[in-house]
């Protein structure tokens, strides 16, 4: 899969990913089904699940069976302050962990109350990932950690955001940023922090043709591919 096609399976992806959405408000609505805020549409199964098939595809040919890729069920990694989580896409392949990858998203309009959320979550999961393999929960394989995030693109995520600092400054990185630039800064320091082996951040409008960006040349999707694929391939070598 070249870098072209890849671009193009992100597209289709994230259209399919607003596409589900859509379709899960409608029905609710035609069921008399009301939930708060966007609760409906983000309670729909499988929203990102074109983005796992993208993942999967571009491991057609590096020699592991289609067993060793866990989507859907199977997808549970034990912890080390939890007894399990689910992952959004394991390779797991003779009983050693290859890869895990996380799929996130966030939809307005509420960005404020989700911003920390997303932020605990993805700091917590990839250390109770890292603390577990030190414990020796997935053998001596050192796996890759891969977080994907989707933003809507719209006003409110290029707009400042205030801080309040009562006691203490805060990073001066994070002065007069807008959640836009709070989730770049995020996806850079996970990786930096080596929390995750790989990272990608894409903003896209919710409308049909959807309009994405990538603000990164660190976080692009041809990068968050070929450092998986790298990882897979080198792992298959040394089999």
């Amino acid at each position: 899969m070249n870098n072209e096609e890849i671009q193009q399976r992100l597209q289709e992806a994230v259209q399919f990913f607003w596409d589900s959405r859509s379709s899960a408000l409608s029905g609710q609505r035609e069921r008399g089904i009301t939930d708060t805020g966007n609760r409906g549409a983000a309670t729909a199964n499988r929203q990102m699940s074109k983005l796992e098939e993208l993942i999967v595809s571009s491991l057609d040919d590096v020699g592991l069976h289609q067993n060793c890729f866990r989507t859907r069920a199977a997808i549970e990694l034990p912890g080390y302050y939890r007894p399990e989580k689910q992952w959004d896409l394991l390779i797991v392949d003779n009983g050693k962990l290859i890869c895990a990858l996380e799929f996130k998203s966030q939809v307005g309009p509420s960005f404020g109350n989700n911003f920390n959320n997303r932020v605990e979550e993805a700091i917590g999961s990839a250390s109770d990932v890292w603390v577990a393999y030190r414990e020796g929960r997935f053998g001596t394989h050192r796996p890759l950690l891969g977080y994907f995030f989707l933003l809507e693109d719209c006003p409110a995520v290029h707009s400042t955001v205030a801080v309040r600092q009562p006691h203490f400054p805060i990073d001066p990185i994070f002065q007069n940023t807008s959640y836009g630039r709070r989730y770049h800064i995020l996806c850079e320091r996970l990786l930096l922090e080596r929390l995750y082996d790989t990272a990608c951040l894409a903003l896209a409008t919710n409308a049909s043709p959807t309009v994405m960006q990538q603000p990164s040349e660190e976080l692009t999707i041809v990068k968050f591919v070929s450092q998986i694929r790298a990882s897979v391939e080198a792992y298959v070598r040394g089999r």
